[in-house]
C-alpha cells in the first residue's frame, strides 16, 4: 500500500508542468526596451487608427506573454502525442477548447460586443482545400519547429531559426494567395457547416455536443497514457508567490484557460476570433506591391483583403495582434532571463525553410492555422476546425519520418522527458 502511494505521488508530481527552482537573472535592460517599444507602437496604433486597434495590440501582448510563460505548444503537443503517446498537451487543448466554446456560445448566441461590431465565428467550407491545407500545415509545423503562434512567440522569445520560418511562412502564404482561385473554385467543397447554425441543435445543443466530444477525447487520452506510460514533458522552472507571474513559468492548464479567455475577448472587441496567418499574406502582398508587382489582381486579394493592401498595416487587426504577440513574448523572455538567441544549424535552417513554406501555403488553403482554423474554428462550432485537427495530426505523423532527414530529433518511448 505504501509503495503504491509513493508511485502515485511520483506520477502526480511528474505530471506537473512546472517545478520550483533557481531562475536566471532578469534581463532588465531588455525588459525596459521591450516596454518602451510597446508604448511607442501602441501610441502609433491609436493615433493612426483608433483605440479598438490599440486594445487588440494589448490583447496581443497578453497572448504573447501567456504563450511564452507556459511554452504553450500546438506543434509539440501533436508531436509528443503521435510519437510517444504523451497526452499532456492535447489535454490542455481540450480544456482550452471547452472554455472557449462555452464563452463563444454565449457571445455568438447573444451578439454581445464591446465595440458594437456583431460577433461572427470562423465557420469555413469543408473541402479538398481544407484537407490538403491542414495536412501540409501538419508537416510544416513539425519541420519549422513551431506553428503560427509558436513561430511568433518563439521569435519574440529569442529563437533565431524562427526568423527563417517566418520569412518562409510569408513566402508560402503568397504562393497560396496566387493559387487561391484554383483551390477555392476548381476544387470540390461543401458549404460552411456550423454545428450550431447549420443544424437544429442551436448554440446550446452544439455546445453540449462539443463538451461531450472534449470529454470523450480527454478520457481516451487518460487511457492512452495508462497504456503507453509515456515520458512526461520537461518541467519548466518557476518560483513561488506572486513573483512567479512575472519571473516563473506558468502551469499548462492555467495558460489554456487564459488563452480561451483572451480569444473570447478578441471576439467581443473586433467581432472575429483570434487569427494570425492572414497578416502574413498581407505583409508579403505589400512587400511585392512595393517592388512593383501588382498582386491586387490575384483572387485572394479581392474585397477586404485587397482593401487592406492600400491601408497602413496598423489598420489590420491581425497584424497589430501579431506585433503584440512578438513583443509580449520578448518582454516575458527577458523577464525570465531566457532571451538568448543562438546559432542556427544548417539542418534546422533547411527544415525552417521547408516548414515555413508548407505552413504558409497550407494555412491559406485551410482557412487558417492552428489558431484560426483549429482553435477558432472548433470554438466557433465549425466542422472545418475538427477536420483541420485530424488532418494536421496525420501530417504530423508523416513529418516524424521526415524530421530526421534534417537532423531533427523525435521523442522516444525510453526518454526520461519529452
Amino acid at each position: 500500500m505504501a509503495s503504491t502511494t509513493v508511485q502515485i505521488s511520483k506520477h502526480t508530481n511528474s505530471a506537473r508542468t512546472t517545478v520550483v527552482t533557481e531562475l536566471s537573472p532578469m534581463q532588465k535592460p531588455l525588459v525596459i526596451v521591450g516596454i518602451l517599444i510597446s508604448v511607442v507602437l501602441l501610441t502609433a496604433i491609436v493615433n493612426t487608427t483608433n483605440w479598438t486597434q490599440g486594445v487588440l495590440f494589448i490583447i496581443g501582448l497578453a497572448l504573447g506573454a501567456t504563450l511564452l510563460y507556459a511554452r504553450f505548444g500546438f506543434t509539440s503537443a501533436f508531436r509528443r502525442l503521435m510519437s510517444v503517446g504523451n497526452v499532456q498537451g492535447l489535454q490542455a487543448h481540450m480544456l482550452m477548447l471547452a472554455v472557449a466554446s462555452t464563452l463563444f456560445a454565449i457571445i455568438l448566441s447573444t451578439g454581445f460586443s464591446f465595440t458594437g461590431t456583431t460577433p461572427a465565428g470562423y465557420v469555413s467550407p469543408v473541402g479538398v482545400s481544407v484537407v490538403v491545407g491542414a495536412f501540409l500545415f501538419g508537416i510544416g509545423m513539425q519541420l519549422g519547429n513551431g506553428c503560427a503562434s509558436g513561430t511568433l512567440y518563439n521569435l519574440g522569445g529569442g529563437s533565431s531559426s524562427m526568423i527563417i520560418t517566418l520569412v518562409s511562412f510569408i513566402g508560402g502564404s503568397l504562393l497560396a494567395a496566387y493559387h487561391f482561385t484554383f483551390w477555392m473554385e476548381d476544387m470540390p467543397s461543401f458549404q460552411p457547416i456550423s454545428l450550431a447554425e447549420s443544424t437544429r441543435l442551436g448554440y446550446f445543443g452544439a455546445w453540449v455536443v462539443q463538451m461531450v466530444a472534449f470529454a470523450v477525447i480527454y478520457w481516451i487520452t487518460v487511457q492512452l497514457a495508462k497504456k503507453k506510460n509515456p515520458p512526461m514533458m520537461k518541467q519548466l522552472p518557476t518560483t513561488t508567490g506572486w513573483k512567479k507571474v512575472i519571473r516563473g513559468s506558468w502551469p499548462l492548464f492555467a495558460a489554456a484557460i487564459i488563452l480561451a479567455l483572451l480569444n473570447a475577448l478578441t471576439l467581443t472587441v473586433r467581432g472575429n476570433p483570434w487569427g494570425i496567418t492572414s497578416a502574413f499574406a498581407l505583409w508579403g502582398g505589400k512587400a511585392l506591391m512595393a517592388t512593383g508587382i501588382d498582386v491586387s489582381t490575384w483572387g485572394y486579394f479581392q474585397g477586404a483583403n485587397g482593401q487592406a493592401l492600400t491601408q497602413t498595416v496598423l489598420a489590420d487587426s491581425t497584424s497589430v495582434m501579431n506585433f503584440g504577440i512578438i513583443l509580449g513574448a520578448f518582454i516575458s523572455a527577458a523577464a525570465q532571463g531566457t532571451f538568448k538567441p543562438g546559432k542556427i544549424k544548417p539542418g534546422v535552417a533547411g527544415a525552417a525553410v521547408v516548414g515555413g513554406l508548407l505552413m504558409g501555403y497550407g494555412s491559406r488553403l485551410a482557412f487558417g492555422c492552428n489558431i484560426g482554423a483549429y482553435f477558432g474554428g472548433i470554438a466557433s462550432f465549425s466542422l472545418h476546425g475538427w477536420v483541420w485537427m485530424v488532418m494536421a495530426m496525420l501530417g504530423t505523423t508523416l513529418a516524424l519520418f521526415i524530421r530526421p532527414l534534417f537532423g531533427l530529433k523525435n521523442p522516444k518511448p525510453n526518454d526520461s522527458i519529452c
